[in-house]
């Protein structure tokens, strides 16, 4: 066998939303009971359930015929150790792409779309059928890949964290965040609700969010002013961008470092002053959290390491 064709494959998947109903409720008989209760068809659940059974079907035959490989479910990414070597596929949605590249040291990660009916699938370019000559072409390192740079934090007690679209920090309930935020040689002591540190890739997620909500507020307070245009960044911009949610200006807390950019040379530092709620996380993965507690220091820069999507 050649190096080549030995190259582990590893598939990366998540539950259906049906199998997450079934897990809380039991049944499938009960599940629907609660849809249909509240109004709800549960056709379509099962519609997308088939799509990505069938589709995992196709996958598990091409890397039952590739050799090497192993199956893992998206909840045991933080612990599991990929080889340097492997070969990644992310069977799902787009967020089950980004968040499993952030646990990747730039192994090659092939994104496939199980219903291109269903999901735009902007990190999903391929279908299941595709795989086969896929695998061939990247372990012979033949295939084409797209460099994403992504974010990463560290905090003073050793933890760290990356992210493909966006770093939050901030409260992890309804609330303010209170934190000491230094960058380019500045530094302010801030109340806002919280901080997004986005990559070029996440630009076009929460990023975009805040920043045209902010656009027409500023607009519809100000009658007449010119409307801006947002553009998204590339997805292997060299830098960061920071934007404080809400900032709230007061005796005790400023609001002039809201918005620029994060760069290896200019990281952010952020020191929280919240006793208790204080949290960071990444990707929209609540539950995979840093707490960011009283004393702590955060430091937010770009990652050493960019990721490799196949394309």
């Amino acid at each position: 066998m050649s190096a080549a064709a030995d190259r582990k494959v590893v598939l990366v998947t998540r539950p259906s939303r049906l199998h997450e109903l079934i897990a809380k409720y039991h049944t499938l008989a009960q599940a629907r009971f609660y849809l249909e209760h509240l109004g709800a068809d549960l056709s379509d659940y099962i519609a997308e359930d088939q799509a990505l059974a069938a589709s995992l079907e196709r996958v598990q035959a091409a890397l039952q015929a590739w050799g090497r490989h192993q199956v893992i479910d998206r909840s045991h990414l933080p612990n599991f150790l990929f080889g340097a070597d492997d070969i990644v596929v992310a069977l799902g949605q787009d967020g089950l792409v980004a968040n499993t590249m952030k646990y990747l040291e730039g192994q090659p990660l092939i994104g496939v779309n199980p219903d291109p009916a269903r999901w735009d699938g902007v990190l999903l370019p391929f279908e299941a059928a595709a795989l086969p000559s896929l695998l061939t072409q990247v372990s012979r390192n033949q295939r084409a890949a797209k460099a994403v740079t992504m974010a990463e934090v560290r905090l003073s007690d050793g933890q760290r964290l990356r992210a493909v679209n966006e770093l939050f920090i901030g409260p992890s309930s309804h609330g303010s965040a209170l934190y000491d935020l230094a960058i380019c040689g500045e530094e302010e002591r801030q109340s806002s609700s919280g901080v997004i540190v986005s990559t070029g890739l996440g630009s076009t997620a929460w990023l975009k969010s805040v920043v045209t909500g902010s656009m027409n507020l500023a607009m519809a307070a100000m009658p007449g002013s010119p409307r801006p245009a947002y553009t998204p960044l590339p997805w292997d911009t060299p830098h960061l961008v920071y934007a404080v949610r809400e900032p709230f200006p007061s005796r005790s807390s400023q609001a002039s470092l809201i918005y620029g950019q994060v760069t290896t040379a200019s990281p952010m530092r952020l020191r929280s002053r919240m006793p208790e709620h204080g949290v960071i996380f990444s990707d929209g993965m609540e539950a995979d959290f840093l707490r960011f507690t009283a004393g702590i220091e955060a430091v937010v820069s770009v990652s050493p390491t960019s990721g490799t999507l196949i394309v």
